[in-house]
């Protein structure tokens, strides 16, 4: 004779309702009539049945967990007790939809109701999940509040009204400063001996168009000033004072990349050249500011380097194009942070100033304008634009140009003067450094522009700072990471800093509610 264990199940009391609707789905399928259904009929009845199973299977869940008792007595952070216990209902909004239980809530008089099973579950303060937040703000940072909110009821059961939207956006990106302060985001994923020897840093402005609550003092004031020609739309001209700055930053590591001035131009390229291709920044991190101001995103700069090398073993270069405030900034932070800082001056707006003398002496179009433009781009690259100054004004006296038609060309010489300690690009293309700020350019177009300047756009300040942010993270290929964070900064928030020793467990209520019972018996066979 021969034994063996068998689990003996005994009557399920909790999932029936889902067991019973996935028994009907499958009688669906199995059917002869669903032969005849298309594939994409048969994807919109499953989408559509299995959220409403996953809605009951979350649901019965919860009602499992609210089921349960503290084990500890409930003491708050207050040091009050809260002996009184009632079961009370909540309603959440879920990505399958709206569901509701009961859980015990502890309470005294005069004392705030905690709920243990809340604090388990991990519910945020306001009606949705966070996981119904998570997905509001993926997809604002990609458009529109109306198509994020509109794409979320397409692809999930859940409904999300555009205020309730814009305060889940904000709410989720409350930990943007702290997580990358605590975590250090991508400064932390790659050790400083196996990343590049060059520490590059940039930072730039871009304009955010805002409500008048949102701009700084200064253009509110120049805006209220102002005179419209229109009374329905602003015309030409007067749209300056509708936009608050947000200040752009980015830093990463890279390899040096050793080139000639005649590489730069592609009058004469190695075959070296040729062949190795230039390397690519390495974990690069790049965020945007609408709120804070300049000097607290460029001390950001630094602490963000900083992490990277911080016991400044590697070469430190500054991108910038010549702003004096973030000039002023980027030598203070070197100072305050004790680093050499390498300041290099953008080529690219070097060009656009050559560009413009051109236009002075030939047809923008013209061979004899690119001439012009790549000669001199090509002396300034071998460290001669103290010269390229002097030449270019002498060419406009010489042609005997007006004030007003030689302007552009002493602008160009007054720009390249100005600058020049910071235009050494003979010795930056031997040491290997970069000399452009193609990141930060796109940074400014992909951060800014491509999202906050969409037509018609208005925005609030914390709104703008929040789209701003989430923004910055999925750039950087650090959202996922810092959603993992937040949600756990919610839970310290919103519950276990609201019991005196930390969130109390729960015990299975073997004998109270509905949940799956078993035992196990011996069978002979």
């Amino acid at each position: 004779m021969s034994a063996m264990l068998a689990y003996k199940q005994e009557e399920h009391y909790c999932f029936t309702q889902a067991r019973e609707m996935f028994t009907e789905l499958m009688e669906v399928l199995t059917a002869k009539e669903s032969d005849q259904m298309t594939l994409s009929e048969i994807e919109v009845l499953l989408r559509k049945k299995l959220q409403e199973i996953g809605r009951e299977l979350i649901e019965e869940k919860m009602k499992i967990v609210g089921k349960q008792e503290s084990e500890a007595p409930v003491k708050g952070s207050d040091g009050a007790d809260r002996p009184r216990k009632k079961l009370l209902e909540r309603k959440v909004e879920t990505t399958f939809g709206e569901v509701s239980f009961e859980r015990w809530g502890y309470g005294a008089p005069g004392v705030e109701t905690l709920f243990p099973a809340d604090g388990h579950l991990n519910l945020a303060p306001e009606k949705y999940t966070h996981e119904v937040g998570r997905l509001v703000s993926e997809d604002v940072t990609k458009t529109s509040y109306d198509e994020a909110l509109e794409t979320l009821s397409e692809r999930t059961a859940a409904e999300v009204p555009k205020r309730q939207g814009t305060e889940l956006t904000r709410r989720a990106a409350a930990d943007f400063i702290d997580f990358y302060e605590e975590i250090g985001g991508k400064a932390t994923e790659v050790p400083p001996e196996e990343s590049g020897p060059l520490v590059v840093l940039s930072t730039d402005a871009k304009g955010v168009v805002m409500r008048p609550d949102g701009l700084r003092e200064a253009t509110k004031k120049a805006a209220e000033k102002e005179n419209h020609k229109l009374k329905k739309r602003l015309s030409r001209g007067e749209k300056k004072n509708r936009k608050r700055m947000a200040q752009v930053a980015s830093v990463y590591t890279i390899q040096p990349h050793v080139r000639t001035a005649e590489d730069v131009v592609g009058c004469e390229p190695s075959a070296a050249d040729k062949e190795q291709k230039p390397p690519r920044p390495e974990n690069k991190r790049v965020w945007a500011s609408v709120e804070r101001e300049p000097e607290e995103v460029i001390d950001e700069i630094f602490k963000e380097a900083q992490a990277r090398d911080s016991h400044h073993e590697k070469r430190w270069v500054a991108l910038v194009d010549g702003n004096k405030t973030q000039l002023e900034l980027l030598k203070k932070g070197a100072l305050t942070y004790g680093v050499t800082l390498t300041i290099v001056l953008d080529l690219i707006h070097v060009l656009e100033y050559l560009w413009k003398a051109a236009r002075c002496f030939y047809d923008e179009a013209s061979p004899e304008a690119e001439g012009f433009v790549t000669d001199r781009l090509l002396r300034v690259l071998e460290g001669q634009s103290s010269q390229v100054a002097k030449g270019m004004r002498k060419m406009a006296t010489d042609r005997s140009l007006s004030e007003k038609e030689r302007k552009p060309v002493d602008t160009c010489a007054d720009y390249l003067l100005k600058y020049k300690d910071y235009l050494c690009y003979d010795r930056y293309l031997a040491e290997g450094l970069p000399i452009a700020t193609g990141v930060i350019e796109g940074a400014c177009r992909y951060l800014v522009k491509d999202r906050m300047d969409i037509t018609g756009a208005r925005w609030g300040l914390s709104g703008a700072e929040a789209v701003l942010r989430l923004r910055s993270l999925r750039a950087s290929g650090d959202f996922q990471e810092y959603w993992k964070y937040h949600e756990k900064m919610e839970q310290q928030r919103n519950h276990i800093s609201k019991y005196e020793n930390g969130l109390p467990p729960l015990k299975v209520n073997d004998d109270k509610g509905p949940r799956a019972k078993g035992k196990l018996s011996l069978v002979k066979g």
